[in-house]
């Protein structure tokens, strides 16, 4: 069962764009895009003022279906308790979390539509920034009446969590100087955006600061948990067909072989282990700014973990977060405990057992820590307690002042080293876990009788770096009038690494007409030092890089494939300011406009299906295995997350690299699998990257 992250809505795989030509559809995709224009500030739209200061939560409970999460969330209005407009929000905050669910609760159990817009309009005003924008976005997916609308761009609704400070305040600038001006010449203006390694250099994995930093990459990850929240219960709000502890372990190997894919771009070689006790190695400057004007907490190199050390001077009383030391260990000890004995207990004493076939999603859900766990309060939420220890995190004296790290934002999680090296810790647990189980595949699991792969194919593969250009208005304030006339206008370029176009082609003989399944794999076959890895080793560092479902004629059989058409990528999402234009047209001029299908979903970017390579060439390799295909058997014709709709087989994720390789030699026996070296070449510009961003724009690049 593989997982197409962005698998399209309403069957809209067999077609690129949907067009949207419904009145009421596009009014209402316009309202729900209204409710995040310039996040920070309170809606000035005269509708939006009417109604946050004439609706009341108290007078229409009847209007949700369930009264009591009403009851509950006026609690923390009525004794204020809620987290204050202003103040930073992190959802790895435990009393932030409560109020963020308590919110989306309120959101979700609203009746009808106009319910639901109505509480999101009055929360706009009165619910604290980030809390407001987490919970509706979750609210917005998850909602039988809203998944298929569209989510604008994250980065260019919180470009503070993106974009370095130097950009941010050169934006704030351009308002300050600019404002009121008339002429093109004041309005538009484009800044230059660099990463952070070209200002300050605390450690050579800096160099990766292109891609750990890329706003499509970061905003993946923070759309994924949008789709699959931790805190959320798979039986209250129907994630249950979708495997979602196997989809837990899933993503973030892929997500670290990826990143493993691009370190040997640079030379580097496996992402670095480390030990609690011992000094973290790699230290991180963010270069980021809060919108409060605080910016994110740094860590020194060889930071220590020990809570004496980590809290040395700080006043924290009974914090839990203060001994995270104390519950990562606990927690850590706990973990391997299952996986060394291959069973779990339930809060009522009952055992699970993991060495079955629904093992692996079990412990995934232990791991993660969510509600699916067999026993949450014993096993803990791991990841949590270990992002706050990494990040160095300072320690609030209340929790209307938290002072998240990177680590403790979705939105940020990526750019910082540290978050590699937790999760290839956090991946050790499942490996040991397929290693205790000793469930290898062999020749009769793989082959698939009477098919052959016979060669493979590839264009010439060759990336380079090329602007991306996304709107940075929110990143400043404005007035009341400016609000309403969106008077004001500024952009961010940024360089971004992308591919060339190319093709494939897979030679398959067949000795009949058959429904198949073809996955792709790229991998790593040399490491940093150009020794061959064996498949023993390597098999967790393959990326499945293509899968479809295609029907085999008898004889000789040639698949083609374009770079553009393979659906486990997603292209550069529609600038917010251009898909709310568009929305206006059609409302206003009653004509239809376009979405790429993959508005409606989250995926990996399309620019990173390659790593980097180098200048003469990075070798890596493809795998391809041609499988009988085994639909998946879907529970709903709503192609909601839960429904399962997403998946394309009944194969496990990332099958057969979902366990670990001990007959290596039957992957390169099996006639119906076949691996293919290539060279990715990177192409570079006659000036170096920095020289080429001042010579396009001296005055503008920060």
């Amino acid at each position: 069962m593989r997982l197409i992250l962005v698998a399209l809505l309403a069957g809209l795989c067999a077609v690129s764009a949907v067009s949207v030509h419904s009145t009421n559809y596009a009014q209402k995709q316009k309202d729900v895009w209204r409710l995040f224009k310039y996040i920070n500030q309170p809606s000035y739209y005269k509708d939006h003022v009417e109604i946050a200061h004439n609706y009341h939560l108290s007078k229409n409970v009847a209007a949700y279906s369930k009264p009591e999460v009403v009851e509950q969330f006026y609690k923390y209005w009525q004794y204020g308790k809620l987290l204050p407009r202003g103040e930073i929000f992190s959802v790895f905050h435990g009393e932030h979390l409560k109020q963020a669910v308590a919110l989306f609760k309120l959101f979700y159990y609203a009746n009808d539509y106009e319910t639901f817009y109505t509480t999101a309009v009055w929360a706009r005003n009165h619910i604290n920034e980030g809390m407001f924008m987490y919970s509706l976005s979750v609210a917005l997916i998850h909602r039988p009446d809203t998944y298929y609308f569209s989510l604008p761009p994250i980065y260019e609704i919180y470009p503070h969590y993106f974009y370095s400070t130097e950009v941010i305040k050169k934006a704030q600038y351009y308002k300050q100087m600019y404002s009121g001006q008339q002429g093109s010449e004041y309005n538009d203006k484009i800044i230059y955006a660099n990463y952070s390694g070209h200002y300050l250099n605390l450690h050579p994995e800096q160099s990766l600061s292109y891609y750990m930093e890329d706003v499509g990459l970061n905003s993946f990850y923070y759309y994924y948990n949008l789709y699959y929240p931790f805190w959320m219960s798979g039986e209250e709000f129907n994630l249950k067909y979708d495997n979602r502890g196997e989809a837990f372990y899933y993503m973030y190997q892929q997500i670290l072989a990826r990143y493993y894919l691009e370190r040997l771009s640079h030379g580097f070689g496996e992402i670095e282990n480390f030990d609690w006790e011992v000094p973290f190695e790699t230290g991180y400057y963010p270069s980021l700014c809060y919108p409060n004007g605080l910016h994110f907490p740094t860590r020194p190199n060889y930071a220590h973990l020990y809570e004496y050390f980590y809290n040395y001077g700080q006043k924290y009383g009974f914090n839990k977060y203060a001994n995270s030391y104390s519950y990562v260990k606990d927690f850590e000890r706990r973990i391997h405990d299952v996986i060394d004995s291959g069973y779990a207990h339930t809060e009522s004493g009952q055992t699970v057992e993991l060495f079955s076939h629904h093992g692996m999603n079990i412990l995934g859900n232990l791991i993660e820590g969510n509600p699916d766990s067999p026993y949450y309060h014993y096993y803990g939420a791991f990841q949590v307690f270990a992002r706050h220890l990494l990040g160095y995190s300072q320690q609030p004296l209340t929790y209307f002042k938290l002072h998240p790290s990177a680590l403790e934002h979705f939105e940020t999680s990526l750019r910082d080293p540290a978050f590699y090296q937790l999760y290839k810790k956090l991946l050790s647990y499942f490996i040991r876990y397929q290693a205790n189980h000793k469930h290898y595949y062999n020749e009769h699991d793989l082959m698939y009788q009477g098919v052959e792969v016979k060669n493979v194919e590839f264009d010439s593969l060759v990336t380079y770096f090329d602007y991306f250009y996304a709107d940075l208005s929110n990143a400043v304030y404005v007035t009341p009038q400016e609000f309403v006339q969106d008077s004001f206008k500024v952009q961010v370029a940024q360089q971004r690494l992308n591919h060339k176009p190319f093709t494939y082609k897979i030679y398959v003989n067949s000795d009949r007409e058959t429904d198949a399944v073809v996955k792709v794999f790229l991998g790593p076959k040399y490491d940093e030092y150009g020794r061959f890895i064996n498949l023993t080793d390597n098999w967790m560092n393959f990326v499945q890089f293509d899968h479809f479902v295609y029907k085999l004629k008898a004889g000789d059989n040639i698949i083609s494939r374009d770079s553009h058409e393979i659906y486990n990528y997603m292209h550069d999402r529609t600038s917010y300011y251009e898909l709310y234009q568009k929305a206006f047209g059609v409302h206003d001029q009653s004509h239809s406009f376009q979405f790429h299908h993959d508005q409606f979903w989250y995926g990996y970017p399309q620019r990173y299906m390659l790593p980097m390579g180098s200048r003469g060439g990075m070798t890596y390799q493809f795998y391809v295995m041609v499988s009988k295909q085994l639909p998946y058997k879907t529970h709903t014709t709503v192609p909601m997350i839960g429904s399962g709709m997403q998946y394309v087989d009944s194969y496990p994720m990332g099958y057969p690299f979902d366990r670990p390789v001990y007959w290596e030699q039957v992957f390169y026996d099996i006639p119906n699998s076949y691996f293919h070296e290539v060279k990715i070449y990177h192409e570079h510009h006659d000036h170096g990257y920095e020289q080429h961003l001042e010579h396009e724009a001296t005055h503008y690049m920060v």
